[in-house]
């Protein structure tokens, strides 16, 4: 089996009348591309639904060996103190805030309104409890010495938060150990994504259209004043996108600990998560629930490439055109560049499919997992 560095996944999903990912105005994300707007669905959409298909039978959290994690700006305050307050007093608890704000959240952690979101590791958070449950002990029902036995743990948080850090697995969880953190109060803790994510965007110009609605009150009477109770409008969109995934296979087991069998069980639902979970807004009046009309999946050692200039020219918006595009381009990089990729693919469009082996959804999944075997020489 040939060595694979990476794994890259093209995909087509379609969805009619919805609005799946929406922007400050509520309106739809957009991007121009080819001369024309395309709709778009952001790469942070794309992996938030991926991360929270907790219920979902492929969900990432259901995988063996596998860490949980939180983001959120919250953690110190729900998460950690809160745990502490049915064994300690709620002054003592108190005096602990401060300078564990500032010691997980920055110099300016203790304001709520300066904090940015970070994402732990359950490892981290466990961690940092038994930290405060340490101190809290340790001061003996005294506020003050809490206080200032918090203060000076504060001081030595990111050199023994490193040590914790090397000596535990996944200890940013999986999420980080997917798609990366940043944590500016602590360069020592950010990870490098492991699997890089496109922002999905329409083959096709926009189709968009303005939804005009009306609430009606149940209990208005036919003698009270006539009309709706409440007039809106709503912008509704359909398309069929084009969605770029890259897994880094290297950094993906390095990510994990160098645990290649979890990387290989990540890899084989993460390929499931991309082709059935939707993402999207207003699930209740739009129900913007779909699988891909088309997942191609390539292995190869080459630098990854993205075939979404095969749509820089728009498709007409049929999921037989785009393929047509699709394949087309992918004929033209194999004859110019000669990269050598293996495929496979599944679609539910019933036409000839000559860049890859066709499979089904789960042939592709244990297909994908093989590839880290291969790259790590298993």
């Amino acid at each position: 089996m040939t060595s694979a560095r990476f794994l890259q996944i093209h995909t087509l999903h379609s969805y009619t009348a919805s609005l799946l990912n929406r922007d400050d105005s509520g309106l739809a994300k957009r991007l121009p591309f080819g001369g024309v707007m395309r709709t778009r669905i952001s790469s942070q959409c794309l992996k938030r639904h991926w991360r929270m298909a907790k219920d979902d039978p492929h969900a990432l959290a259901n995988i063996a060996g596998v860490e949980l994690d939180v983001r959120s700006r919250n953690i110190v305050e729900k998460r950690v103190l809160n745990s502490l307050r049915s064994s300690f007093e709620n002054d003592l608890v108190d005096a602990l805030s401060g300078p564990f704000q500032k010691a997980v959240y920055g110099d300016k952690g203790e304001d709520q309104s300066n904090r940015q979101p970070l994402l732990l590791g359950e490892p981290e958070i466990t961690w940092l409890k038994d930290q405060a449950s340490k101190i809290a002990q340790e001061a003996q029902g005294d506020a003050k010495q809490a206080k200032t036995l918090a203060e000076a743990w504060a001081k030595d948080y990111k050199k023994n938060t490193k040590a914790m850090r090397d000596q535990t697995k996944l200890p940013g969880g999986i999420s980080a150990a997917l798609f990366g953190r940043m944590i500016t109060s602590d360069v020592e803790a950010n990870i490098d994504a492991a699997i890089h994510v496109a922002h999905a965007f329409t083959v096709h110009p926009e189709e968009s259209e303005s939804d005009y609605f009306t609430v009606v009150d149940d209990l208005q009477g036919q003698d009270e004043e006539a009309g709706a109770s409440h007039i809106g409008e709503t912008e509704l969109n359909s398309g069929l996108f084009y969605g770029y995934v890259v897994v880094d296979i290297p950094a993906l087991v390095d990510n994990l600990g160098g645990d290649t069998d979890l990387a290989a069980k990540v890899i084989h639902n993460l390929v499931y998560l991309i082709a059935e979970i939707s993402p999207g807004a207003k699930r209740g009046s739009t129900a913007p629930y779909g699988r891909a009309d088309l997942m191609l999946v390539e292995a190869g050692n080459r630098q990854p490439r993205s075939l979404a200039n095969a749509f820089q020219t728009p498709a007409l918006p049929k999921l037989e055109d785009a393929i047509a595009k699709l394949q087309d381009h992918v004929k033209r990089l194999d004859e110019t560049y000669a990269t050598g990729e293996d495929r496979r693919a599944l679609t539910l469009w019933n036409g000839e499919l000559n860049m890859a082996e066709r499979v089904s959804l789960e042939n592709m999944a244990q297909w994908a997992a093989k590839q880290l075997n291969a790259s790590s020489g298993d």
